[in-house]
C-alpha cells in the first residue's frame, strides 16, 4: 500500500468494492470509525475485503449508528492467497491471541487448530480468533485474511492428510531432534506446498511423536539449542521458513 496512505484507518468489510458501490458499515465498525477515530464526511478510509484489493474510500454519510463510504480508487491489487498452512495446539487465551496475530503477520494462509494429548485449552472461541485475524490484517496491511478452520484431533488430521492435501508436506517442530538449524530440511522442500506444525506446552506425547515420524509427508526439524514456548516457536519457525524458502526471499 502506498506510504502516503499508511496513516488512514483500514477496515475489513464483507462488501464488494469497486466503482459505483456504496459500503454501509455494521454498527461496531461505524461506532469505531465515527466515535473513536472521529472521522467525518469527506474523510478518507481504506477498505479491503480479501477479494478486491485495497480501496481508498470517502466517508459520505455518518452518524452515531451508521456510516456509508464510496470507493474512490484502488490503491493495491489483491495478491494471491498465501498457500502456507499453520497447524497448532491451542494455548491459553492471551498467548493464543498473540500466536494467531503473528501467524497472520508472517504470511500464513490457513490456520488449523489441532487437539493433541497434551493440549490444555481445547475449547476455542472461533469468533474471537476470527476477529484477531482480521485485526492483525487491518493493522499490518495484509489483504488476504487467512482462512480459519475448525479444531480437529491430531490423529484425524494425520490419518486424512494425504487424501485431503495431496502433496502437501508437514514441517514438524520436534524438540526431541538433535539441536541444529532447520535450513537443510527447509531447502529440500523448496517449491512444495507446506504446512507447519507446532505442538502444545509440554510437547507431543511419545505416541504422537511416533505417529508423526512414521509419515512420509512429515519432516521433523530442530529450532535450535533452547526449548521454546509454543508461541515463540511459531514465530521462530515461520520466520526461518519464510526467509529460507518462503516469500521473504
Amino acid at each position: 500500500m502506498p506510504r502516503s496512505h499508511q496513516h488512514l484507518p483500514r477496515l475489513f468489510v464483507n462488501h464488494d468494492l469497486g466503482p459505483g458501490t456504496t459500503v454501509t458499515l455494521d454498527k461496531p465498525q461505524a461506532h469505531y470509525l465515527v466515535n473513536v477515530m472521529r472521522r467525518r464526511p469527506g474523510d478518507a478510509v481504506i477498505l479491503f475485503n480479501g477479494r478486491d484489493g485495497a480501496w481508498r474510500t470517502e466517508l459520505v454519510a455518518a452518524d452515531r449508528k451508521r456510516a456509508e463510504l464510496e470507493p474512490v480508487e484502488q490503491i493495491a491489487a489483491q495478491p494471491e492467497h498465501p498457500d502456507l498452512w499453520y497447524l497448532f495446539a491451542p494455548l491459553k487465551t492471551g498467548r493464543l491471541d498473540y500466536m494467531v496475530q503473528k501467524a497472520v503477520e508472517m504470511g500464513v494462509g490457513h490456520i488449523q487448530p489441532v487437539k493433541t494429548q497434551h493440549t490444555q485449552f481445547p475449547k476455542l472461541n472461533k469468533d474471537k480468533l476470527a476477529a484477531n485475524t482480521v485485526e492483525a490484517a487491518e493493522q499490518c496491511e495484509v489483504l488476504a485474511v487467512p482462512e480459519l478452520h475448525p479444531i480437529i484431533p491430531l490423529e484425524t488430521l494425520i490419518a486424512n492428510w494425504a487424501e485431503d492435501h495431496p502433496g502437501r508436506q508437514i514441517i514438524f517442530a520436534d524438540e526431541s531432534e538433535a539441536s541444529g538449524s532447520p535450513q537443510a530440511v527447509f531447502e529440500t522442500l523448496a517449491g512444495r506446498p507446506l504446512a507447519l506444525l507446532i505442538g502444545p506446552e509440554g510437547g507431543f506425547s511419545e505416541e504422537e511423536r511416533r505417529m508423526l515420524h512414521g509419515c512420509e509427508f512429515v519432516h521433523p526439524v530442530s529450532l535450535g539449542p533452547r526449548i521454546l514456548r509454543a508461541d515463540t516457536a511459531a514465530v521462530a519457525a515461520l520466520g526461518a521458513l519464510q526467509s529460507i524458502i518462503g516469500d521473504w526471499r
